[in-house]
């Protein structure tokens, strides 16, 4: 999700405190997450619109990861409905489908979809290096934002080690297949980068206590609340508390 595609842009939540978008991220998920009524659930997805909006991402490249994402739902839609127990609405021959499995397939795609879209507002607005110095701020454990940080940073240079790997294989005339041959390459493609990868972590890791790191996750720079930091907080928790307000008044609940 914070890919930093979304890092650059003037909305108020580029602007916006890190801390209060990621409390107001965990707080969205744990509420989106808890919903049962199909009221509060389409609430809390128009509220992850909203937010969307109010952070002015391309529309675009908001289909483009949806979509991605939906894939993956689109496996539930395929298996729940008929898997589930429940009172059966469509007969075809021995598979029933239920329901209760409509009803959870369509439950965890409006949940699935709020949370992505809540995060790519909240989170994606924000450059990992600012949402890993909030983490620190928020008093997470040193060694897990260290561990965020390093996995982001290195990634990529693991990723364009692997490319650089792939294409030097294929110059050298390798052309995949469903073959042994290709496996067997593949399989020592990704040992060497496993090796790799080690390699370049104990390099770094000695390169650090060089330079005097003993672990400490120093913080050179502090965040500061601003009026518009506690506005975009009382607003997005006062939307909180309508979807529960709604949840629980719902006669589904």
């Amino acid at each position: 999700m914070t890919c930093e595609h979304f890092a650059l842009g003037e909305s108020i939540l580029h602007s916006a405190d890190p801390r209060v978008k990621l409390l107001l991220a965990a707080g969205y998920a744990v509420v989106t997450v808890g919903l049962e009524s199909l009221e509060g659930q389409i609430l809390a997805l128009l509220g992850g619109l909203l937010l969307v909006i109010g952070a002015h991402l391309s529309l675009k490249e908001i289909l483009r990861r949806l979509f991605v994402v939906n894939l993956f739902v689109l496996m539930l839609w395929l298996i729940l409905p008929w898997t589930t127990t429940g009172s059966g609405v469509v007969h075809w021959g021995p598979v029933v489908i239920t329901s209760e499995g409509l009803n959870l397939a369509l439950s965890i795609t409006l949940k699935c979809n709020t949370i992505i879209l809540a995060n790519l507002a909240l989170l994606s607005t924000s450059t990992i290096f600012s949402l890993t110095h909030a983490l620190a701020h928020l008093r997470v454990p040193s060694k897990i934002v260290q561990l965020i940080f390093f996995s982001w940073r290195y990634f990529h240079v693991i990723d364009s080690e692997f490319h650089r790997m792939n294409h030097a294989i294929k110059v050298r005339g390798f052309k995949p297949g469903s073959n042994l041959h290709t496996y067997r390459t593949y399989a020592h493609l990704i040992g060497t980068l496993f090796v790799k990868s080690l390699e370049r972590g104990e390099s770094v890791h000695k390169a650090m206590l060089c330079r005097g790191f003993d672990g400490t996750f120093w913080l050179l720079s502090h965040f500061y609340l601003r009026p518009s930091d506690i506005c975009l907080g009382c607003l997005t928790a006062t939307y909180l508390l309508l979807v529960i307000g709604i949840e629980w008044s719902s006669p589904w609940h």
